[in-house]
């Protein structure tokens, strides 16, 4: 057995143990989300293996690689005299500080420019296309059309110029086209095409990408020292990475079907909960589950699975007991809508439709005793925010909140405008994101101008109505109201369906007792989320010493 082979087979657990490439995102679905890093890194080792000479051994036997180079020196030689190809700018030799190892028997460092050329590709925009599906158009990141005429008369890599700069993909097709943003590469016929484009991946062509919408200089690339091995080792080459492959591929194919059996289960025995009738069942499925808790969430997604069920079990009145002594829910709805009233009638707040009224029509949720069922525009009352033209966001001012800044932007307009009071938040007020990123947020920064893709909550008595607990439920509802929102590119809710969105309320003293125990079972759940997390870097960090050691 080969040593990479080994590799593979002898740890086993450190590449699919360190298979998480996280994701962050507010902290409700960090999954299990893409590539597979050990596995990744496995690939990438194998091709490093193979350019360095260090995948198959060598044959004293083999042509050497020297011999090769003169022979596609004399060859670029003949096509320059026909005026074929264009006498290419001459470049000083490799320096030995360009060498970055000592290369075997047989090999030769040589730049990119003495064994390879990257030709422009042609203009063919969408509409002249055939798509009759004869020859496959190349666009700078694969596949993008077909034609009925070819411009590439040959297998060929296709490297992406403008774009996806350095992205690499192989036609093996005796025919293609190959548009104005990618370069294409025939080698020559003493190089061996798959082995060549395996090559070009370990180069670092993505790497030369420049500007805002990056660009591969060909001049750059034609620097780049490279190490060419004797065509047969070449070929030995090619089957021996072919099969590595095929093993990295079965190992993500086992590990992609474990991630996805894991997810069925958290997702049923999660399910299993919500679902539960009654205070005693309930008790016997959560024990169930507890008794085998550090068995199933054991990773970020099943984490995230649980936070969004403790959410739903915690408006659904099943993560806290009720009190029969607590005062009902009816009479907090009573009080409420009396302060609604008076603000109505001192003008504070905009008259509407009896929404309390229509809501006993709606299909009611099963709520436990000693709730009711609200619409939401009967507990607050939701501002919008100001809509701005270009010339008024400034560089000074008071702040401009916008969506991107409640999620991950950090760069912020300001305003000189005057505005009425509602249309300012403060900190401890309830907003709510409703354009394209989704989700309720408690302001805790200065004053601010809130943007019109921004709904304040403004509760119409604080004091009957925990915020915190409002807090939970539009949370709990987030993805349940971009569903129901319009729009493709950019999604967005309508205040309407806003101000009819059923909320249960509990008592007040059940709103309280909800928001603790929340707090608390998330904080579990980020410290177990935490711990799994220190514990795929640590064996990121073991895979790549191994990859290291076997590299050196």
């Amino acid at each position: 057995m080969s040593t990479i082979q080994q590799l593979l087979t002898d740890h086993l657990d450190i590449w699919t143990a360190a298979n998480t490439a996280k994701k962050s995102g507010r902290g409700r679905s960090a999954a299990n989300a893409g590539s597979v890093y050990g596995i990744k890194k496995l690939r990438e080792l194998i091709l490093e293996l193979a350019v360095h000479g260090k995948l198959v051994p060598q044959d004293p036997n083999d042509e050497p690689a020297s011999k090769l180079l003169q022979r596609i020196q004399a060859e670029k030689t003949k096509l320059i005299a026909e005026e074929k190809i264009k006498k290419a700018k001459s470049l000083p030799p490799i320096a030995e500080n360009e060498k970055l190892l000592d290369l075997p028997q047989g090999w030769e460092w040589a730049r990119f420019i003495d064994t390879y050329s990257l030709e422009y590709g042609d203009n063919l925009p969408a509409e002249k296309r055939s798509n009759s599906g004869e020859y496959p158009v190349y666009g700078s990141n694969g596949v993008v059309g077909s034609h009925n005429l070819c411009f590439v008369h040959s297998p060929c890599i296709v490297v992406g110029r403008k774009g996806s700069a350095g992205a690499l993909n192989l036609s093996l097709e005796n025919g293609c086209c190959v548009t104005d943003v990618a370069y294409y590469c025939i080698p020559s016929q003493h190089l061996d095409l798959i082995f060549s484009f395996k090559l070009f991946h370990t180069i670092g062509l993505d790497s030369l990408g420049k500007g805002i919408k990056p660009g591969l200089n060909r001049n750059e690339v034609y620097e780049l020292p490279i190490a060419i091995p004797p065509l047969a080792e070449q070929r030995r080459i090619v089957t021996k990475v072919d099969k590595l492959m095929a093993l990295c591929d079965q190992l993500e194919s086992q590990h992609n079907n474990a991630i996805e059996a894991h997810e069925q289960l958290v997702n049923h025995l999660l399910d299993t909960l919500t679902k539960t009738q009654g205070a005693e069942n309930f008790n016997e499925n959560w024990q169930r589950i507890a008794i085998h808790f550090g068995a199933v969430f054991t990773t970020e997604a099943s984490i995230d699975s649980l936070k969004q069920t403790l959410l739903r079990l915690a408006v659904m009145g099943k993560l806290v007991q009720q009190d029969p002594n607590d005062e009902p829910a009816s009479e907090l709805l009573k009080r409420i809508q009396t302060e609604k009233a008076r603000l109505t009638a001192e003008g504070k707040v905009k008259r509407g439709k009896d929404q309390l009224l229509t809501a006993k029509n709606e299909k009611q949720i099963a709520m436990p005793n000693g709730w009711a069922c609200s619409h939401l525009a009967d507990l607050v009352n939701i501002l919008n925010g100001r809509a701005y033209k270009k010339d008024e966001l400034l560089n000074a001012g008071m702040p401009v909140l916008r969506v991107g800044n409640l999620f991950t932007s950090n760069h912020w307009y300001y305003s000189n405008l005057i505005l009425e009071d509602d249309k300012y938040c403060n900190r401890g007020d309830l907003l709510f994101a409703w354009s394209a990123s989704f989700g309720p947020f408690i302001w805790d920064g200065e004053k601010a101008i809130y943007h019109y893709h921004i709904w304040k909550m403004d509760l119409y008595d604080s004091d009957l109505l925990y915020m915190r607990y409002l807090y939970t439920f539009l949370l709990e509802q987030t993805q349940k109201i971009k569903a129901s929102g319009h729009g493709v590119a950019m999604i967005h809710m309508t205040k309407e369906k806003m101000e009819k969105l059923l909320v249960p309320l509990p008592p007040l003293a059940e709103q309280h007792r909800i928001v603790a125990r929340v707090d608390e079972l998330m904080a579990i759940c980020d410290k177990l989320k935490a711990r799994i997390t220190e514990a795929n870097q640590l064996q990121q960090k073991i895979a790549d010493v191994l990859i290291e050691q076997t590299v050196a």
